[in-house]
């Protein structure tokens, strides 16, 4: 799975349209194996992009949970906590 696509599922407020569309641009690229499509490549590119988008856009607006939603802030938190000890950082503030 490719590291940069973040989970866009059951936050409050809802994931953006930018993001899902982040997270497409990233799909496609993992997939393709390149960061930028060259001239000859860039429609087929922008149409797999346009295409994931809207279809994670389906999924998101047809995923159903009972859990409550998460608070983008804390993950955030809890997100840079997890690269700290991960990476071995140490805070000196």
């Amino acid at each position: 799975m490719c590291r940069n696509i973040k989970q866009l599922h059951n936050f409050a407020p809802p994931a953006t349209d930018e993001e899902v569309r982040a997270a497409a641009v990233q799909f496609v690229r993992k997939v393709c194996g390149f960061n930028k499509s060259s001239a000859v490549n860039s429609e087929a590119f922008e149409t797999a992009v346009d295409e994931i988008t809207e279809s994670a856009k389906t999924l998101l607006e047809s995923l159903v949970t009972n859990a409550p939603p998460k608070d983008r802030e804390v993950e955030k938190t809890k997100a840079r906590e997890r690269n700290r000890r991960r990476f071995n950082i140490v805070d000196n503030g």
